[in-house]
């Protein structure tokens, strides 16, 4: 008997056939949501249960989640991350690089993925992105909120805020920046993570550099550097009024624990703040057990 014909013989007998797979509705969804001014998302959506929304910090995108994420879905409960305008995946278009837009995409996503219920969860920038959407679209879609190493309140020194970064210093920063950027990215590494003190492995910190030199250009990098150290949160800060956790290390040195989470903490009513002892700005990483274990906490009312 010829191959093809016994292949036949064996599928069309009963106890040896083969299942053949049913139809099924589509249900994928395409990886990317659409802004106001026609700015494509990319996002990821993992796990089910409730859905817990995570903002990354400048010039990263939402691979920087990804430890939270892999733990976290695992638990029953569902991630969303996205790479913000001008980041990763995502469209670049050469506008919209301030907070209310950042903010205004963030709520696309929540109304394009129909999102309610949610924990909305920011670092640093992201932090600040967090709040500002509160201030502008309220809560009717938040539950909770969580900020990591926030950047908030206000960084810019002016008469009333005398304790923030000289406006000079910053100009200063950018030129450095745009001048040697991986350079000055890549040197940046070790206090971005808190080495030597807390160890971290070479590729890790090599990954952080090349996340932000290949997946953001420097154009966005400055835009956005000037807009969130020149923006004032002290009057959003008050209208982020349902339970929220503020996440901080004691050894930041980009966003210091008494400039800014404490600061951030005394303005947002009831709000709570825990503070990882020997941890810098990026906790994420170095403390990921400690965090994903606050986080669940959190997530299920447990704590806050």
């Amino acid at each position: 008997m010829k191959r093809r014909d016994l292949l036949r013989a064996l599928a069309s007998t009963p106890a040896l056939a083969v299942a053949q797979p049913q139809a099924q509705p589509s249900r994928a969804r395409p990886p990317f949501i659409e802004c106001a001014d026609g700015t494509r998302l990319f996002f990821r959506d993992w796990g089910t249960g409730r859905p817990v929304v995570f903002a990354p910090p400048w010039a990263l995108n939402a691979d920087w989640w990804e430890p939270q994420v892999a733990s976290l879905s695992g638990r029953g409960i569902r991630c969303i991350v996205y790479d913000r305008r001008g980041h990763g995946r995502s469209s670049e278009p050469g506008r919209g690089y301030d907070l209310d837009t950042l903010a205004d995409d963030l709520s696309a996503l929540f109304v394009q993925l129909d999102l309610r219920d949610v924990v909305l969860v920011g670092h640093s920038m992201g932090a600040a992105e967090v709040v500002r959407y509160v201030a502008r679209h309220g809560t009717s879609r938040v539950a909770r909120v969580v900020l990591v190493a926030t950047i908030t309140p206000f960084i810019l020194k002016t008469a009333d805020n005398p304790d923030g970064v000289d406006r000079a210093a910053l100009e200063r920063g950018r030129e450095l920046l745009l001048k040697e950027g991986p350079q000055r990215i890549a040197d940046a590494a070790p206090a971005f993570f808190g080495a030597p003190a807390i160890p971290v492995a070479a590729e890790t910190m090599a990954w952080w550099t090349r996340m932000m030199v290949d997946r953001c250009p420097m154009s966005v990098m400055l835009a956005l550097h000037r807009a969130f150290t020149e923006s004032d949160f002290r009057p959003d800060l008050p209208k982020v009024t349902v339970p929220t956790l503020l996440i901080h290390g004691d050894k930041d040195a980009s966003t210091p624990l008494d400039r800014s989470g404490r600061r951030t903490q005394a303005l947002i009513p009831g709000s709570v703040l825990k503070v990882y002892e020997g941890a810098a700005h990026g906790l994420t990483i170095t403390h990921a057990e400690r965090l994903n274990a606050d986080l669940v906490a959190f997530i299920e009312g447990r704590t806050g």
